[in-house]
């Protein structure tokens, strides 16, 4: 009787050279380091322990990870790196799984994986496993963590679930203002933020290479985001740029004639969102928000969801150069007004958190007093 294997083949070294040259490209490395990235690898095989959790969460990581095609997300879990605990994923359940979560712990030296929120409220009572808070769990996981990266805009900064009464906040985040919850079992332990709802596989894959390689993470913003995917601004890069600068926005999804113009009108938070997912795609690279015809919902920002709902409606002022503030109800006009006068338009964003200041992007991050 034949039996279907889910295990992929063993990686050759053809796999890891161009595992190496793609996550040395997302992170803007030079190639010369592949012998390096290769070796790394090839060295690791198997051997790096990871401990995934799951909080409140949708589960949307998990299946962004799985569901990926390049490089196939089985292959990275099962032969680069050693999976040991994961509640969706692991074929262990219960006493068992519990089991390999607690010895893996007490060896330490693991990658600590957060997906979802974490719920303080009413004492975590909101969001248990086994009858423990999550809170507690996580607290317990990244005492002997040798890194921590929380994956999608839940883990990072609260996402969705911030919005509700549970309380719920980042690892390091409560939106855009530090915590200090976690502080006594992070000490110096790095975390890497990999925000968007949900995670983008190639960002994990390239953090736990550059991991692997170099014993660091690489640069991070004050968001602790990589800045090799979160150093871009997504307005500015934006294939429909050309037509915000001639004042074409869509106010009619009915309107063929108005297909592929700009989305700010509809609520578009582009001119917010640090990221990179004009050039990265989903769906293994087939397209992403925009290219689908819907606005940019800042995902991969500290205010996201709470402070950036309704998210398919407009709610910011603009400014713009010589012109000042606008009466959103009549940028188009004003937009098509400077256009037609020849004038540069660069779009100045009223921040609600004052991180926009000039057109610049200003980096400031709000610190809680310390919580207990």
């Amino acid at each position: 009787m034949h039996v279907l294997s889910l295990r992929p083949p063993e990686l050759t070294r053809r796999d890891f050279v161009k595992l190496a040259s793609a996550s040395l490209a997302l992170l803007g490395l030079s190639q010369t380091l592949r012998p390096r990235v290769v070796k790394a690898l090839e060295e690791s095989v198997g051997k790096t322990p990871v401990i995934w959790l799951e909080g409140q969460d949708c589960c949307g990581c998990t299946e962004s990870l799985v569901n990926s095609l390049e490089p196939l997300a089985t292959t990275v879990l099962l032969d680069t790196i050693s999976l040991r605990y994961h509640e969706t994923l692991m074929a262990a359940s219960g006493h068992q799984s519990e089991e390999a979560l607690t010895k893996t712990i007490a060896e330490g030296g693991y990658l600590l994986v957060i997906e979802g929120s974490i719920p303080l409220a009413e004492d975590g009572l909101f969001c248990t496993v086994g009858g423990r808070p999550f809170k507690d769990i996580v607290r317990d996981a990244a005492r002997n963590a040798a890194a921590i990266v929380p994956v999608g805009s839940c883990a990072s900064f609260g996402g969705i679930p911030r919005s509700g009464p549970t309380d719920a906040v980042g690892y390091l985040f409560r939106g855009t203002q530090r915590h200090h919850y976690f502080d006594d079992v992070t000490g110096n332990k790095p975390v890497i933020n990999l925000p968007t709802c949900p995670l983008h596989s190639e960002r994990l894959v390239a953090v736990i290479v550059h991991y692997l390689t170099f014993s660091t993470v690489p640069p991070l913003d004050h968001f602790n985001r990589p800045l090799a995917f979160y150093g871009y601004n997504q307005h500015e890069n934006c294939e429909r740029r050309g037509h915000f600068d001639a004042g074409r926005f869509v106010t009619d999804w009915g309107d063929p004639a108005q297909q592929g113009w700009c989305l700010y009108l509809k609520g578009c938070r582009g001119p917010w969102s640090s990221q990179d997912c004009w050039k990265r795609l989903w769906n293994n690279r087939t397209n992403y928000c925009i290219q689908a015809n819907t606005p940019c919902v800042a995902c991969s920002e500290p205010e996201f969801y709470e402070s950036f709902s309704p998210i398919y409606e407009r709610q910011f002022d603009v400014k713009l150069p010589g012109v000042g503030r606008v009466n959103i109800d009549k940028v188009m006009a004003t937009i098509a007004g400077v256009a037609a006068g020849g004038a540069a338009i660069d779009i100045v964003v009223s921040r609600l958190t004052g991180r926009w200041k000039n057109g610049n992007k200003v980096e400031e991050v709000k610190t809680e007093e310390k919580e207990g």
